[in-house]
């Protein structure tokens, strides 16, 4: 065989794909542009980008740039400030701009569009058996089952477990060093948290059976779902598996305990979804779910306040001492908090309930660095927006950018200025790092306890400085100080 009749099955391959790639970019367009018949609908104004991968990579650079609003501000400019079209991870997309397009995706629920994950989110989290399952039908399960959990009067009893779990974290991860990364710190107190409240796991090596795969999952989550070797979905994808062998281990030795000790009171969250008749395949998407939420979210805006609290001076100081009054019931910050308590003893719900400027603070945190960039769903009927017609099967998308850093909802939007959440607060629907309206993150009170009760701590026990002021931030798809936020820390008592 001569050097030709080895090159030609390559010939053919490349010029076979040249094929299909054409003949997917026509499809591609003739479906964009309305064809198949019947009248043209008014899309909304924008562009979809390359086949494919559409706008996904002009999203992804401008969040690494640490500027994700600017995707967003360079198409309302240009196209409308209510709504544009865009493609992203591979899907006809709609984004929907402002407190009005929040308001009209938070109560369009189950009337004009259901919850939808991306892709790279069923399959790099999710069981492949359960994949095919409607997000409305996971979504509406879901929330059926988490209010008792999250109700008031059982988080507070959370409370003192995560008081003693952020004591032990500070002495034993902060207190034998000057300097320390944040950001690393805050995650690994947030997971083993969660490890301990969902699953009753508090073995070290355990829990780091779970993080770092987790970590690599999470990764990929927003990533153009291409499962090659060396991609980051393809990363996501593996740990993904290697996280539900082991929830799925883990939900099994729990329920078999349960049926051998005949338990009728749950420990954690687990066995009260085993009590439930959940089965595991269920309860392992579930506790996915949650660690999403209440771990990567969390640790990023406890970040993120330690970083504002160091280059604000007078709010530091504001949150630390007495706010007006030296009454323990009364407006009590974080030092008139550890006041009133006894030597050892844990905080408590009511404590809590006092720290109303440090959570204006938090507040302020998540309005200019927010945890999470918005949610997608999926319209389940042709409808009407702003003029436009958004076709039945298009995703849409709610971004935190299009309202957090608008001057039309927060005047002087780059100034920090925690005062903006106290009173009436912003405007209705303008900030929204938990979501709004009946879709609005059940998960809300949990993270305000987790980050209220670490930052008390911190507050109480350390004082810092920041080793790179200029240190840059990029966006992953949550903010993340590229160095970790390093700091110079101090007993606060020298």
């Amino acid at each position: 065989m001569d050097a030709f009749d080895s090159f030609m099955p390559y010939l053919l391959h490349l010029v076979l794909l040249y094929v299909f790639a054409g003949l997917f970019y026509f499809l591609y367009k003739y479906k964009s542009s309305g064809g198949g018949g019947g009248p043209t609908p008014n899309l909304p104004p924008g562009k979809k980008g390359l086949p494919y991968i559409g706008e996904t990579l002009d999203f992804v650079l401008a969040s690494r740039r640490g500027t994700p609003e600017k995707f967003v501000t360079d198409r309302t400019t240009k196209y409308s400030p209510d709504v544009f079209r865009t493609s992203l991870l591979g899907e006809d997309m709609a984004v929907f701009c402002g407190s009005a397009g929040n308001k009209f995706l938070f109560s369009g629920q189950n009337k004009y569009v259901t919850s939808w994950w991306p892709d790279s989110i069923k399959k790099a989290l999710m069981d492949p058996s359960s994949v095919d399952n409607s997000s409305k039908e996971e979504s509406t399960k879901l929330r059926a089952y988490l209010p008792p959990f999250l109700k008031p009067e059982s988080l507070q009893h959370f409370i003192p477990v995560m008081d003693i779990m952020a004591k032990e974290h500070l002495n034993q991860h902060w207190s034998p060093y000057n300097e320390v990364q944040v950001f690393p710190l805050s995650k690994k107190y947030t997971f083993a948290l969660a490890c301990r409240l969902f699953m009753s796991v508090t073995d070290y090596d355990e829990i780091e059976n779970f993080a770092k795969p987790f970590a690599l999952a999470t990764a990929g989550l927003m990533s153009v779902p291409i499962d090659l070797p060396g991609t980051t979905f393809n990363r996501a994808v593996k740990a993904g598996r290697l996280i539900r062998q082991r929830l799925l281990a883990l939900i099994t030795q729990k329920k078999n305990e349960i049926l051998e000790k005949g338990k009728t009171v749950a420990s954690d969250l687990v066995d009260s979804m085993l009590m439930d008749g959940m089965t595991e395949v269920e309860i392992g998407n579930k506790i996915v779910g949650f660690f999403i939420a209440s771990h990567d979210t969390t640790s990023t805006a406890i970040t993120f306040i330690v970083s504002y609290l160091s280059d604000y001076p007078e709010v530091y100081n504001r949150v630390l001492e007495v706010m007006f009054s030296t009454n323990c019931w009364e407006n009590a910050e974080q030092m008139e908090v550890l006041r009133c308590k006894e030597a050892g003893e844990p905080l408590r719900w009511e404590d809590i309930q006092k720290m109303k400027y440090t959570w204006c603070v938090a507040c302020e945190v998540m309005r200019l660095a927010p945890p999470a960039n918005g949610s997608f769903r999926e319209a389940i009927t042709d409808f009407t927006y702003a003029g436009y017609t958004i076709p039945k099967g298009w995703k849409a998308f709610w971004m935190v950018h299009t309202t957090h850093k608008n001057p039309k909802y927060f005047p002087d939007p780059e100034r920090f200025d925690p005062s903006r959440f106290e009173g009436n607060g912003p405007a209705p629907y303008s900030f929204v790092p938990f979501g709004g309206g009946p879709r609005m993150c059940p998960g809300k009170e949990y993270a305000r306890l987790e980050i209220l009760t670490f930052i008390h701590n911190l507050l109480t026990t350390f004082k810092w400085v920041k080793l790179n002021p200029n240190e840059k931030i990029s966006y992953i798809p949550s903010p993340i100080p590229k160095e970790g936020l390093p700091i110079k820390i101090q007993p606060l008592l020298n």
